[in-house]
């Protein structure tokens, strides 16, 4: 495991936590595990203390934190040395077709969601996550159709 360190305004702060695929599959099995939507990963590179102080938590259960590859191409405008500690610390799940066509059959009975939202919370619905983010008002709009997902703001 390895940990970013940076400056900032004097003080020292973990910006991320690099983990190989065996260690992180280990956390998976051990606590429930988290999904980070768009609104969260902004959140985070945005400095927000809120964010911080739940990926902080996160880290310390050893929870093992998912962004699904949407996520990450919605959220992306560049490298950035703050952007890669944050896409380093999480583990990031290509699109499969499970996910999909769950995504999919949410997007057919809720009316107004996207499809990212609907593969987030896909995503974690077949994980049993818990999904954070910045806003959750499209969010809670898909718990009709993932009722066992639990959305929390920061």
């Amino acid at each position: 495991m390895k940990s970013k360190r940076t400056r900032r305004a004097g003080a020292t702060e973990t910006v991320g936590v690099s983990l190989d695929v065996g260690t992180k599959r280990k956390l998976k099995a051990s606590s429930q595990g988290v999904t980070f939507d768009t609104g969260m990963l902004i959140a985070l590179e945005r400095r927000k203390q809120s964010a911080w102080q739940v990926y902080r938590r996160v880290h310390e259960r050893g929870a093992l934190i998912t962004v699904p590859a949407a996520v990450l191409g919605e959220w992306w405008r560049g490298r950035t040395d703050w952007r890669d500690a944050i896409r380093l610390s999480v583990c990031v799940e290509p699109l499969t077709d499970i996910i999909a066509l769950v995504a999919g059959e949410a997007l057919a009975k809720v009316k107004r969601a996207t499809t990212i939202d609907a593969f987030v919370m896909a995503s974690a619905a077949l994980r049993g996550d818990v999904v954070y983010s910045a806003d959750i008002e499209d969010l809670e709009r898909l718990r009709a159709f993932f009722p066992g997902v639990r959305v929390l703001s920061v």
